[in-house]
């Protein structure tokens, strides 16, 4: 009977060995991330234009009230009805979209292309940064105006809350890469990340770096390479 009682103590230790070190393995197991977790809604944006209040007037009369069209995915942007001619040296780009609301100071965005035709040449700047960029002219149904400076090329950015900056381990105004997935996919460098608690979501990229890329409205980005 010892005999038997023996086999069974060993037995039972080594069901509680067994199962002490399952616990240890689960618990320094590595946690399995959800892929989806850094995915990012896309927005394409084409060339548009944002105007003070006093060129609005000096384009389109004075007290004259922008007419919203649709509201964008941005809180508090949305599109405007009117559109503008912008002119350069060389040509000139009709129908360019006006967004609201108005600005402190109008700024002109294009895409590369639009640059041979105006015979103007310009940089990826982010929004806002207008110092050293050259001007333009624009047109609308009433007067013109002579801009000195505020022409750019929208540089590719997201936008994000505080909370989702946290999240995905990023800075504002950090640069990062993104991927795209699809036959026409690849890796976009230099993407500044935007982190302001107004903000929604979304990367924003123009719709000759869509076109390259093959996105559509439901495609999304990830974000795979953060860098200083």
């Amino acid at each position: 009977m010892d005999k038997y009682g023996d086999v069974l103590n060993l037995l039972i230790e080594a069901l509680q060995t067994n199962s002490a070190s399952t616990e240890v393995q689960a618990k320094h197991a590595p946690t399995e991330v959800n892929e989806h977790a850094f995915e990012i809604p896309v927005g394409v944006s084409n060339r548009h234009i944002h105007l003070s209040q006093n060129d609005l007037y000096s384009l389109f009369g004075e007290w004259y009230q922008l007419k919203k069209a649709k509201d964008l995915s941005q809180p508090g942007q949305y599109a405007c009805n009117e559109t503008v001619t912008i002119c350069g040296p060389k040509g000139a780009i009709e129908k360019v979209r006006i967004l609201g609301p108005l600005r402190s100071k109008t700024q002109v965005e294009i895409l590369e292309g639009d640059t041979f035709k105006l015979g103007i040449t310009t940089q990826p700047r982010m929004s806002g940064d207008l110092k050293g960029t050259p001007g333009i002219t624009i047109i609308g149904p009433i007067g013109s105006v002579q801009l000195t400076e505020g022409l750019i090329i929208a540089k590719r950015h997201i936008h994000m809350t505080p909370a989702d900056a946290e999240r995905l381990g990023v800075d504002d105004r950090q640069i990062v890469s993104i991927e795209f997935n699809g036959p026409r996919g690849g890796i976009l460098n230099n993407v500044a990340i935007r982190a302001n608690a107004a903000f929604a979501l979304e990367c924003h990229i123009d719709t000759e770096e869509a076109n390259a890329m093959g996105v559509k409205s439901s495609t999304k980005v990830k974000l795979i390479r953060p860098f200083s």
